[in-house]
């Protein structure tokens, strides 16, 4: 930190990035010195045929250049393992040995073709055993030049070299500096050129996707977020990661010094513990349906053995008349799937769609008999269409008659809410399901971005259903303005899981991770290389967190706040948030994206006992009641994935319910046969 700056350009690598693929290269180009002159020892009597002389000179000369860039490589990775990530100077010395370094490729490239064609045209008559020697030798001297070639490509930084941003910004700016006009002209041309290379990335990601004025304003919108997010800081991917890593066990040391005594539960006698009861009975059944609406994908990942057998006899097979209802669909997977995980029969559902565009994503509405409800369940994200719909994270305004304050929510989510609000009402949908079910309630759920969807298609559907529940099961923290949070906590309920990402993930909350990792990066006085490996053996066998001392030990905190010496970036001279690492309430900290909350009241289930267990150990559930202010803060954790996924919340949500723990693993999908025969 910041990207190292070698031919010109920023990288995007570090100085100190190059310890643990140089090692790995270093042990490679090791290991094929030894064996290329185990070759040349053998076979060094056998080159008297017509061009042994040439094949010869290529195994001598190709020891020599194996010998030169072991040499380099070595320095390189001592030279590298030096300093710490605020603290390049001891590693001042990386970029000469990377131009000595892409010197040596010359010459190698130069013998590797040189190689090739003595093997093809001037081997006649040499033993088969010697040609085939160096043979193999040729072909890993172009073996390892394509390897290196990709990790060029993969460390490429488009940003790196814009010629604009260096006119624009000819002196060092600072604080001060970006309040001044010639400041807020370099922070708008680097943003500018960002959001035009995030654009380029996400079209080239999404180029399956029809380049339409809906998409094209999407991947534009987009850019931007991204763009702006990243502009202030010059961090690499691997300063990310070790910030990251630090985190985590961080956070572990605090969760492991924390009171017992500081949780609070209700007494069993309390009103709210009864309604927390009920609440979680009708969660627990709402989220089957939630996970149905995800149709044969899920079907199949919670049943890897059974599921394609059963689905075999109704996909692929003509249905168009017996299911008439569907649309989007053309084999029947996803209806049949849907039948099956529900236990529903197909008269009990009103309207499935399986449509997906941007801003329109799947759901079906049927009747649940059990519950006497007319139930909506959208669908979660499942296609790149819809990760393009939880992306346009940017703020639109929704406003709620009877709502004081600003009301304001996701836009991705917002359109989706608006498709199926127009689907429902002008389609005449409802209408249909309450002239067969009048006395019947409406209820709507959907997990993940389909919960984020069900709670704003909730508030716009209150106003003409004051009696409809809504159910979202890991929605997404950044969805709704303070105003419509209160409004909708009388009648939206989200179920959050352990250390789930998705229900902490805002801007606010990731500007707050940005700073985080900062200090973490910039407090610690171990070099990278330690940090990733220690990190890497702390997710996968646990331990206790890394307890050493941190740079703050040793140095002024204020000396932290100036800017980095020994490398500067291209693209970002001085970051703000590096001027602002001795506090947080500094003004370039302020938010630049409005504040968003979660909907409705917070269900909260954590797993109790210790963080890591055996496989065939049991897992036991709590539920409390919470609030948004406890989803403030991104949790590092190995299960800030697993956690939000839907069998996961199954597992969850039907081991409080059935009062007994599961046995297996998290990943286990037999689990959910045992507490729900019907997600079978």
């Amino acid at each position: 930190m910041p990207g190292m700056v070698v031919f010109g350009r920023r990288w995007g690598i570090a100085s100190d990035d190059l310890v643990l693929p140089g090692a790995f290269e270093l042990f490679v180009r090791i290991l094929w010195w030894i064996g290329t002159l185990i070759l040349y020892t053998l076979h060094k009597g056998n080159f008297d045929c017509s061009g042994g002389g040439l094949l010869h000179s290529y195994l001598v000369v190709l020891l020599v250049l194996l010998g030169l860039i072991a040499l380099c490589l070595g320095a390189i990775v001592y030279v590298s393992a030096q300093g710490t990530i605020t603290n390049p100077g001891p590693r001042r010395s990386i970029p000469a040995l990377v131009y000595l370094r892409a010197l040596l490729y010359l010459p190698e490239i130069v013998w590797a073709c040189l190689g090739a064609i003595w093997v093809s045209d001037d081997s006649q008559g040499c033993e088969p055993a010697t040609v085939g020697a160096v043979i193999a030798a040729v072909v890993a001297s172009w073996i390892l030049l394509l390897a290196t070639g990709l990790g060029v490509v993969f460390v490429f930084d488009p940003l790196g070299n814009s010629r604009r941003l260096q006119q624009s910004a000819p002196g060092q700016l600072g604080v001060r500096d970006l309040e001044s006009s010639e400041g807020s002209q370099f922070l708008y041309t680097a943003r500018s050129v960002a959001a035009k290379v995030w654009e380029c990335r996400l079209r080239l990601l999404c180029c399956c996707l029809p380049q339409d004025e809906s998409h094209r304003a999407a991947f534009s919108s987009i850019a931007q977020l991204v763009s702006g997010f990243f502009s202030d800081t010059d961090l690499v991917p691997s300063d990310i990661a070790a910030g990251l890593a630090l985190l985590h066990q961080e956070q572990d040391k605090m969760e492991h010094h924390r009171d017992p005594d500081d949780i609070l539960l209700h007494s069993p006698s309390s009103p709210i513990e009864v309604d927390l009861e009920v609440e979680l009975d009708k969660a627990a059944h709402c989220m089957q349906f939630a996970a149905a609406a995800y149709g044969w994908p899920m079907y199949i990942y919670s049943n890897p053995l059974t599921g394609p057998c059963k689905l075999a006899g109704d996909c692929c097979r003509s249905q168009a008349a017996e299911y008439d209802l569907v649309g989007g669909e053309h084999l029947g997977c996803h209806f049949s799937s849907v039948l099956l995980t529900t236990g529903l029969g197909y008269r009990d559902f009103i309207h499935v769609s399986f449509h997906n565009q941007i801003y329109e994503i799947p759901f079906f509405v049927a009747l649940d008999h059990k519950r006497e409800a007319i139930l909506v369940a959208v669908r979660g994200t499942l296609s790149l269409k819809d990760v393009l719909t939880d992306l346009s994270a940017e703020c639109e305004n929704l406003p709620v008659d009877g709502v004081s304050g600003a009301c304001y929510a996701h836009k991705g989510m917002s359109q989706a809410a608006r498709y199926i609000y127009r689907k429902l009402v002008n389609d005449g949908i409802l209408n249909q399901a309450f002239s067969i079910a009048p006395e019947y309630k409406l209820v709507i759920t959907g997990h993940s971005l389909g919960g984020g969807t069900a709670s704003l298609l909730a508030i716009l559907l209150r106003s003409s259903f004051p009696n409809l529940r809504c159910y979202a099961f890991s929605p997404p923290g950044g969805l709704l303005s303070k105003a419509l949070a209160d409004y909708s906590k009388d009648f939206v309920l989200s179920v959050v899981l352990g250390k789930d990402l998705v229900p902490r993930l805002s801007f606010p909350n990731m500007e707050d991770l940005k700073r985080r990792i900062l200090k973490m990066v910039s407090n610690c006085h171990k070099p990278k290389y330690r940090i990733l490996l220690q990190g890497c053996w702390y997710e996968v066998f646990g331990g206790e967190p890394d307890d050493s001392p941190t740079e703050l030990e040793q140095r002024l905190e204020e000396e932290l706040s100036q800017p980095l010496l020994g490398e500067e970036s291209l693209l970002v001279r001085h970051s703000s948030s590096y001027q602002s690492l001795a506090s947080d309430d500094s003004p370039v900290h302020a938010a630049a994206h409005l504040p968003l909350f979660l909907p409705g009241r917070v269900l909260y289930i954590t797993e109790d006992g210790p963080s890591r267990r055996s496989c065939f150990t049991q897992a036991r559930y709590r539920a409390e009641w919470s609030s948004e202010t406890s989803f403030r803060n991104i949790l590092i954790s190995p299960r800030m994935i697993a956690d939000h996924m839907p069998d996961a919340m199954l597992r969850a949500l039907g081991g409080l319910t059935a009062d007994r723990p599961f046995s297996l693993c998290p990943s286990s999908s037999s689990s959910l046969g045992n507490q729900h025969p019907t997600v079978m």
